[in-house]
This record gives structure tokens, sequence and C-alpha cells, in this order.
């Protein structure tokens, strides 16, 4: 197994990274830490790692962003199978092992499967979530990706996926890893284990989002997917929801920037175009999650005018 790590100023967090790749009870492992042109510390903590691990291999490379280094790392990796792990995360000993062992238990065509994801503060303390209905453990194609992010980038993914999908677009600073599994499930299954194996970190430096720049990624992967034809443009229930959905998430992007009267547009936007119930199931949201959010917004929303 290749796990690649990109890394660009994460130096407090790379080596964690790097021992929870190692510390997998899935062997053999290589770990492939991809430096995209850090400038803090990192280098001299990579190079560090791999001469004290033999299973570490460290590159450097100009920066060109988080999916140049992902396929920097996917065109030198040794094994037929790769995982992901960004270098401020962390895998749980048995992430590899689980979704490997699930690679023997589904059809021959499966070439992606991901796991769920356990968030933690900067500090490595877990963080509460929201209880929401399970995803189960199910297959999911490239029009369920389209829809809705699923999963971030914690999978394993058989190398060969790459010949046949390509790689990462590295155009896209945003949403990169949804436009793979798009374009991966247009080739091969992709199949989901409804476990908690890859500790994600929230902390200032991952947190900020630029809300305007992954609407605009948005739109150009649902360009994309329309021109692969992923999904019948004469399907039109399934458009209507989609862009209903995703203006609902768009409120939410735009409430997290601090502007809630634009957030309250796109909510109402959102019960426009699809008056009716979305699946909160499929969709893994609350009930009402459409009203309650579009509720909040409207209540709260003049306390946030005052403020700023």
């Amino acid at each position: 197994m290749s796990v690649i790590i990109p890394a660009y100023d994460y130096a407090d967090f790379l080596e964690a990274a790097v021992r929870s790749a190692l510390a997998q009870t899935h062997q053999p492992i290589e770990v492939i830490i991809v430096d995209d042109g850090s400038t803090d510390a990192t280098p001299a903590l990579g190079r560090q790692l791999a001469r004290d691990l033999p299973a570490v291999r460290y590159v450097r490379q100009e920066n060109a962003g988080l999916s140049a280094a992902r396929n920097t790392g996917i065109g030198i990796a040794a094994y037929p199978f790769v995982t992901f792990l960004d270098s401020d995360d962390e895998f749980l000993p048995h992430m590899v092992e689980t979704l490997m062992r699930a690679f023997d238990t589904e059809p021959p065509g499966t070439g992606l499967i991901a796991c769920a994801t356990i968030r933690m503060d900067r500090e490595g303390r877990p963080i509460g979530e929201k209880k929401l209905p399970a995803r189960g453990n199910r297959p999911y194609t490239s029009a369920d990706i389209l829809f809705k992010t699923r999963f971030p980038c914690c999978v394993v993914a058989r190398r060969e996926c790459f010949d046949s999908a390509g790689l990462f677009d590295p155009t896209l600073r945003t949403s990169e890893d949804r436009d793979m599994w798009i374009r991966i499930g247009r080739h091969h299954r992709i199949f989901f284990v409804d476990q908690q194996l890859v500790r994600i970190r929230r902390h200032e430096s991952n947190m900020s989002r630029d809300t305007s720049r992954m609407r605009a990624s948005i739109r150009r992967i649902r360009a994309k997917a329309i021109e692969a034809r992923i999904v019948p443009l004469t399907d039109g229930a399934y458009w209507l929801k989609l862009l209903a959905f995703s203006h609902f998430e768009g409120g939410w992007m735009y409430w997290d920037e601090g502007r809630p009267l634009t957030a309250l547009w796109h909510a109402l936007l959102s019960i426009v175009l699809w008056p009716f119930p979305l699946d909160r199931r499929d969709l893994h949201e609350p009930p009402f999650f459409r009203l309650r959010a579009t509720a909040r917004f409207i209540l709260q929303a003049p306390f946030h005018r005052r403020k700023a």
C-alpha cells in the first residue's frame, strides 16, 4: 500500500500523520511525502523522517497545489493500491486493513472504497458532531457524488483507476477530490464503509473558506459532468434537486462567511427550485434540514447585521 501525504507548511502535524500511516495493521506500507514547496520546517522534517524511517520517501516540488502533489505521489507509488492522507490528519491503525478487506468482499469492478471520518481540533481532541442518520455501507455512483460530496479524500483506490479516469485536475484548487471520484465512478464501482477510520483535524489554517472560489469550482465540476453525460440533461427532476441542494449548501457557506442575507437568499432559492422534500437520509442530513436552516437564517440574520 502506498500512502501519499501532500505537505505544505504543516510541519507541526506532519510527523504524527506519517507515524499514523506507518502504524497500520496492514503491511507492507510505503509513505510518500510530497512537499509542495513548503516554506516552514517541512523540508527538514521530511528529509529527517526519510532518513530515519526506511518505509518513508520524501520528494519536493515547486508549489503547484494539492492536486499536483497527489499526482506526483501517484506517479511514483510502488504498490497497486494507493491511499491519501493530508499532512494534518491521521489514520486509525486499522484504516487500511478495513478497506482492503472490503475489496476482498466487493465485486471485481470495485476501484475505490471510502470511509467515514472523526473530527478533531488542533490538539487532537475529538470535536462533537450532531447526530445524523447513518450513511450505511453502500455503493455510490458518479451521479450520487455529483449531487453531493459523499466523503472527503479518505479512500483506498486501485492505482489502475487513474489510468482510466486520469489524474487529479490541477486547475481545481477546491473540490478536486469530488471531481476525481466522479470520474473514477464512470469506470469503476465505488463503495463506502460506514466506519470512522480517519481523524480529520480542524484548525485555523484549514477552516477559512473562500465561498466564491468553492462555488466556482463546483460549477466547473458540474460543467465537466454535463459534458461527460454523467446524468442526461433530460432528467429534469435530478437537475432541479441538485441545484436546490447546491443552493442549500451555498447558504451555509455564506453563513459561515458572515453573510447572513446572502445565506438566506440561497436557502429560499433552494426551496423555490424544489419545494418538495429531499431524501435527508440519503443526503445524511437532519429532519426538515432546509426549513430549519432557513428559519435560523431569518431569526439570526438581524443580530449578524448589527454586529457587522
